[in-house]
């Protein structure tokens, strides 16, 4: 079996120091085997510019978020996935990270840039990896990672799926409405467990402000919600699982999940650019 949960707070923008002293405030009443948190946890999000967030991006695994998070693995003895800005040479990534009790380290960075976040950071370029882990009683299970707008596009957590994820582990700062009841279809299409951890307050630049919208929350494969967030205020919790049972996608004894895909239907055909292109314009109008 595996505990996981997530934790929701509302980050200080650029307060990198006191966000991490929340965080661990948090942690010290946690009691999971996998842990994950909002989206650039310890920056905020609305950048006010790109000097701004070159401030607050450091290296991973070097950097002092990715240090402090080992620390917490290892005081703590849970698996912790968290969003942050990565700086790699001059580049900056708006990443998620996963550290292990025992140290090791593991990267994501978002493939789906939202709104400004297009004009600041790099696309990521390491497409959607799944990485072997286990926890402290030797349940071993597959992790995969995706941040907040990649829950727009299907194909990204069709792709963790099929690269073998029992769970998804989702850092988010959303504030599109829609997340919460999406992530369930997410869960069930694919048969696998997803942990979605938002964060709430919002953030201001000039005349325009961001909501975050809370309502972390655990899907289970068939799409229930085993555990939401409120809206607003901090909130952890976690959920017992199975991690396994994600591995059984039989829909009934005809159908499967993966068995029945065709995917040499889902390619557009040569021919057929023209049509769609025509199609688009004429939709937009």
């Amino acid at each position: 079996m595996l505990t996981a949960g997530y934790l929701q707070f509302a980050s200080e923008y650029l307060a990198v120091d006191r966000n991490l002293d929340a965080v661990e405030a948090h942690l010290s009443g946690a009691d999971a085997d996998l842990l994950v948190l909002p989206e650039l946890f310890t920056s905020g999000y609305f950048f006010q510019s790109a000097a701004d967030l070159e401030a607050v991006a450091e290296p991973v695994p070097t950097g002092r978020t990715t240090k402090r998070m080992k620390q917490w693995a290892a005081e703590t003895n849970t698996h912790l996935v968290a969003g942050l800005a990565e700086r790699e040479g001059e580049a900056i990534y708006n990443s998620a990270v996963m550290v292990t009790p025992g140290g090791r380290v593991e990267t994501y960075r978002k493939n789906h840039l939202f709104y400004e976040e297009t004009r600041l950071f790099e696309p990521g370029d390491l497409g959607y990896p799944v990485f072997d882990v286990k926890t402290p009683d030797g349940t071993a299970y597959r992790l995969g990672m995706m941040v907040c707008f990649d829950w727009y596009f299907p194909e990204a957590a069709r792709s963790l799926a099929l690269n073998g994820a029992d769970v998804i582990a989702h850092p988010s700062n959303l504030v599109l409405p829609h997340c919460p009841d999406s992530m369930p279809v997410r869960a069930r299409e694919n048969h696998v467990f997803t942990i979605t951890a938002n964060r709430t307050g919002s953030e201001s630049k000039g005349d325009e402000t961001l909501a975050f919208i809370g309502n972390s929350e655990i899907c289970g494969t068939d799409g229930e919600i085993l555990a939401r967030a409120d809206r607003t205020g901090d909130a952890l919790a976690t959920v017992e699982i199975d991690p396994h049972t994600a591995r059984d996608r039989k829909i009934n004894r005809y159908n499967d999940v993966f068995g029945d895909r065709r995917p040499d239907t889902y390619v557009q055909r040569p021919g057929n650019e023209r049509a769609s292109a025509e199609e688009t314009v004429s939709a937009e109008r």
